[in-house]
């Protein structure tokens, strides 16, 4: 669909509108990366830079109205100082069928793409694999066409306004900028959802997914007889042992060598040795099923949250591919459970439409209606809309989140700033874990 051969003054079934924000004075109109791109396609295209920076004045002294974005344009009222008022539009050319296509497949493909517009974050990753596969994402150098009622040709202080009004609408939420290219973001998130769904289903009754089918059991049990008894168990010694020290005296330690850190994963080994060795012996331990160890990345938040020295945590996080945030992250949620909290903070995963339909079950009989997108923990609460993707249930707009564990365990997760935080121990049951976000149980 062209937007320059349609009038840009009828009414889409799509429109939304955004309340007029108020004046900015002193900041800058864009704090995000893809809203800074927004900005450059207005100040690189318009002919006459005076017009723009007077635009800038106009935006930042509350001149824009409330804006109404549909699928290829923006509509504002923009007064000048005089109190005249001009009706806007900026229109943006939509997406077609087919670029549509490309730019869901490869944000479905990847769980982190989803992940980050759900949170309101456009991935440089997606718009820098959209524009390989030519569908550009933003808009560039004479992408935005003004059209105004004060009949400048060009960009005039009132499309300019409103353009830098849109900066700011586009920092809090990308969608927008979807919006403009044509699809509204319920019907998006739903084909998000399903495209990913079937991905990995597709991936599960893939040959490669059935490798590794291990040894039969019988083979095994016939074998029993011909393998020595096992020795009997040893004893939990009293305390995790003393790993010898380094020698520092004599200055043949290799150049470069961190003593301090070797002692502290001496000393590090030995009680987690200790632990395993606790587990082992415990009683009915041979009944349990086993569980996953901690993987490499994993272990080293582990190590992190005994760490005291900074510089020890410092060069675990750095081996790990993580920041000095990301890592603190991790640490909180190997507080609440270990590598399976790790694993829930950090991995997303698609369940299968079994899991998925138990959850879904677990959901509905968490509240008295059974309306699977609405769980509470009691029929006088106002329960929450929780939107899926993946294995992520978030209320739009707020900042609860339910994640569900490969083991079919709920986790709690409240959002803060820029990132999800967990918020507490998993739970069987989704509406304890929606308990635990409740602000009136918050200690």
């Amino acid at each position: 669909m062209d937007p320059y051969a349609k009038d840009p003054y009828a009414k889409d079934p799509y429109e939304k509108t955004f309340p007029a924000l108020p004046p900015a004075p002193g900041r800058g109109f864009a704090h995000t990366w893809w809203g800074h791109a927004w900005l450059r396609a207005l100040e690189d295209s318009a002919l006459d830079g005076q017009q723009v920076k007077q635009g800038r004045r106009y935006a930042r002294s509350g001149a824009v109205g409330a804006v109404s974005v549909r699928p290829g344009g923006l509509t504002a009222v923009v007064r000048d100082p005089d109190g005249t008022a001009h009706r806007t539009d900026v229109l943006v050319q939509e997406f077609t069928e087919a670029e549509w296509d490309r730019l869901l497949g490869m944000a479905a493909a990847e769980s982190g793409h989803i992940a980050a517009l759900l949170d309101r974050e456009v991935p440089p990753e997606l718009a820098e694999d959209a524009a390989a596969a030519g569908v550009e994402l933003l808009p560039g150098i004479g992408d935005l066409d003004p059209r105004c009622d004060c009949e400048e040709w060009d960009h005039c202080p009132h499309t300019a306004a409103l353009c830098y009004q849109v900066a700011r609408l586009l920092d809090e939420d990308p969608f927008v900028l979807l919006l403009l290219r044509g699809r509204a973001e319920a019907g998006l998130v739903a084909e998000l959802e399903e495209r990913s769904t079937a991905e990995a289903e597709a991936e599960v009754g893939s040959p490669d997914s059935a490798a590794d089918v291990g040894v039969p059991a019988s083979e095994v049990y016939a074998a029993a007889s011909a393998l020595p008894p096992l020795p009997p168990p040893a004893r939990l010694p009293d305390a995790p042992g003393q790993p010898p020290t380094l020698d520092t005296e004599s200055g043949t330690e290799p150049p470069g060598l961190d003593v301090d850190g070797v002692e502290f994963l001496a000393q590090a080994a030995a009680k987690q040795a200790y632990r395993l060795l606790a587990e082992a012996l415990a009683p009915a331990h041979a009944e349990r099923a086993p569980q996953p160890g901690p993987t490499l990345a994993q272990d080293a938040v582990r190590l992190t949250a005994e760490a005291h020295d900074l510089r020890v945590r410092s060069r675990l996080s750095a081996a790990s591919d993580r920041d000095r945030a990301a890592m603190d992250r991790a640490v909180l949620a190997w507080g609440f459970g270990g590598a399976q909290a790790v694993a829930v903070l950090e991995e997303d995963w698609t369940p299968d439409r079994a899991t998925l339909a138990r959850a879904r079950a677990a959901l509905a009989s968490a509240r008295p209606d059974g309306a699977e997108s609405r769980p509470d923990a009691g029929p006088d609460v106002d329960a929450p809309v929780l939107r899926r993707i993946r294995s992520r249930w978030t209320e739009p707009g707020g900042d609860r989140q339910l994640r569900l564990g490969r083991d079919g365990r709920w986790w709690p997760y409240r959002r803060s700033a820029h990132h999800w935080l967990p918020a507490g121990p998993p739970s069987t049951d989704p509406a304890a874990a929606l308990a635990a976000l409740d602000p009136e149980e918050t200690v």
